[in-house]
């Protein structure tokens, strides 16, 4: 197995970090604007990413397997890209100072191929965009997220 980590700081309350990444809302104004579903515990979201032009380019969803507002958010991947059926993103954030520091994973792939150095990079952008909202109030979410190669 192979997974996928960023750190990363943010200058907010752990409260503002975990409502964006625990509540649909949130999660529509940092990695997708298309975010629907139930952000409760076992309930299920599904995220559509598309192009300016509204051209869908990939779809997933995933089942929320655990909230904890001391820190921790864990999804599991249920549709999407193969190489993404059954793996889990665990955010996992604790306090220091004025900082909330945020380590991500993305864990369980089977193997190291291609796509996840994309989806590393695009995670990577997308916790950039996690930052910028909680300390400014505007995200950049797909499809206005920054692009890094020709797959987006």
């Amino acid at each position: 197995m192979a997974d996928i980590i960023h750190k990363i700081g943010i200058k907010a309350p752990l409260s503002e970090v975990y409502a964006a990444l625990s509540t649909v809302e949130g999660v529509a104004n940092w990695w997708t604007k298309d975010t629907t579903g139930d952000s409760t515990t076992g309930g299920t979201v599904q995220v559509l990413f598309r192009n300016h032009a509204g051209t869908e380019r990939g779809k997933m969803q995933f089942e929320v397997a655990k909230l904890n507002p001391e820190g921790q958010v864990h999804w599991r991947f249920k549709s999407g890209p193969d190489e993404w059926l059954g793996t889990d993103v665990t955010f996992c954030l604790c306090q220091e100072g004025e900082y909330t520091l945020l380590l991500f994973g993305h864990r369980n792939w089977r193997e190291p191929v291609d796509f996840m150095a994309h989806c590393s990079m695009k995670w990577a952008t997308f916790l950039l965009s996690l930052k910028e909202l909680v300390e400014t109030g505007t995200g950049k979410p797909a499809p206005d997220d920054l692009k890094i190669d020709n797959w987006n």
